[in-house]
């Protein structure tokens, strides 16, 4: 795997390791399964799918795993680190989509990924399908498997893969908030926690799930005036305990919205409905009555975003203004932290990658949970809330 290979040698050599593959399959009676990890090529997403240690469990369950030369060179892990781990490394993204049966990464394929993905594949990653038509269409077209880490459950009825990201992208949002605020960012000029004689910042955070929660947990720490709004009121209650007198609970009604909007300095839309788009929240009418210079963070940017002005931006142009409010509205703000990212990622994927590769699909059937993150198989679309967004959509 270290030279590139003509196409006829390339396609033989696939051939026999299929065949090897089964025979060794049938034989141990369990599943080998070749798994590759491309480089992330979004704009500056520096996250890596599968670091060193998560290799080296996979070899050690009897697998393979072909890592693209530089994949983790964004979190400082070296080509010689996967090496140590047991991977063999590709010189090219192209032979790493070619030979792997299950494709892992961060963030959602791009056109030139999508278009690498056959039918006898598995791609696990972030997908964010429900506002994003063209990769939908593109990943029907391949006929590939993808599954969405953001809509694997547990028994909690939690989405354990999309918790830490939304821990890190829930802290990110109340520090970027702060620092677009200074007037050198285009903001008010307002320093977050003030000092004694001015006030503090006023930070409504919109949604108290776990984006909602660390983000007033950091927007606390910084000293700043903190509201959360959420329909929840056994939520509500336990926001209350969790923060005490430090946070003001507010059950989300227009009107009570809207006051606040019109007084905040930051806005954190922290909304989340799982696998669906986000619901607009704060309209153009609204945006007309904040502050002069205020910021809005909408971490739901994945998923279409929760202000009726937002459109994804990158790590590169992070923000832009309309109506004098400054809108951060980057779609891999964890991608800016890569190393916690990762492993923190890691962390939560690792057990799903586990069983993929050890029972292949079949491990969809014997997890419900599991089950719940496929979004794709065979050109259609599986997941109930993907389908309401987008059911009427073809694969042309």
């Amino acid at each position: 795997h270290q030279l590139p290979r003509p196409l006829g040698a390339v396609l033989l050599l696939r051939l026999a390791h299929r065949v090897l593959a089964q025979i060794c399959r049938l034989e141990k009676g369990g599943f080998e399964m070749l798994i590759g990890l491309p480089k992330e090529i979004k704009n500056n997403e520096f996250r890596v799918g599968l670091i060193p240690t998560s290799v080296s469990e996979l070899v050690k369950s009897g697998h393979q795993v072909l890592v693209q030369s530089g994949a983790g060179a964004g979190i400082g892990a070296a080509d010689a680190a996967y090496q140590a781990a047991g991977a063999m490394i590709s010189p090219t993204a192209e032979q790493v989509f070619q030979d792997a049966e299950m494709i892992v990464k961060v963030k959602e394929p791009q056109k030139q990924e999508w278009a690498q993905l056959s039918s006898h594949q598995i791609l696990f990653t972030y997908l964010h399908l429900a506002a994003d038509v063209a990769q939908t269409q593109g990943l029907m077209r391949s006929g590939c498997t993808a599954i969405a880490y953001e809509t694997i459950t547990d028994d909690a009825g939690g989405l354990p893969l999309l918790a830490p990201m939304s821990e890190v992208a829930g802290r990110l949002s109340a520090i970027e908030g702060a620092a677009h605020l200074k007037a050198v960012n285009g903001g008010r000029g307002l320093l977050v926690s003030g000092v004694p004689g001015t006030e503090a910042a006023k930070i409504v955070v919109i949604g108290g799930g776990v984006v909602g929660t660390n983000a007033a947990k950091m927007a606390v720490g910084l000293g700043a005036d903190v509201t959360i709004f959420d329909r929840s009121l056994v939520r509500l209650r336990a926001l209350s305990d969790i923060f005490g007198a430090s946070v003001a609970t507010r059950y989300s009604t227009h009107e009570a919205l809207a006051e606040a909007v019109r007084e905040a300095d930051i806005i954190i839309g922290a909304v989340l409905i799982p696998g669906a788009s986000a619901p607009k929240l704060v309209s153009k009418a609204q945006l007309k009555e904040m502050k002069s210079g205020a910021v809005i963070v909408d971490v739901a940017i994945d998923q279409g975003g929760c202000f009726e002005t937002s459109r994804p931006t990158t790590h590169e142009e992070p923000t832009y203004v309309i109506d004098d409010v400054v809108h951060y509205c980057v779609a891999n703000m964890p991608g800016a932290v890569p190393l916690t990212s990762s492993q923190a990622l890691n962390n939560a994927t690792l057990p799903f990658v586990l069983a993929l590769a050890n029972k292949g699909l079949a491990a969809l059937d014997s997890d419900p949970h599991l089950a719940n993150g496929l979004n794709v198989r065979g050109g259609k679309l599986m997941h109930p809330a993907v389908i309401d967004a987008l059911g009427s959509l073809s694969a042309a």
